[in-house]
């Protein structure tokens, strides 16, 4: 089973202890999932703040 953590920066998903998009610390505790695929033309990804494609996570605790 992956242990899939949450960077608490930028919220990207991640299985590791490091982020590998900004190299921030990582949380288990985490809610919630979204895939963006064009953040561009995502409404979602600009109120969040996403400029690149990828895995996220909604809340980062």
């Amino acid at each position: 089973m992956i242990n899939l953590k949450a960077c608490k920066n930028c919220k990207s998903i991640v299985d590791g202890n490091k982020c590998t998009r900004c190299g921030g610390e990582t949380s288990r505790e985490w809610q919630g999932y979204l895939i963006v695929i064009d953040p561009e033309k995502s409404e979602i990804a600009r109120k969040m703040g996403i400029h690149a494609s990828g895995r996220y996570a909604l809340r980062v605790k």
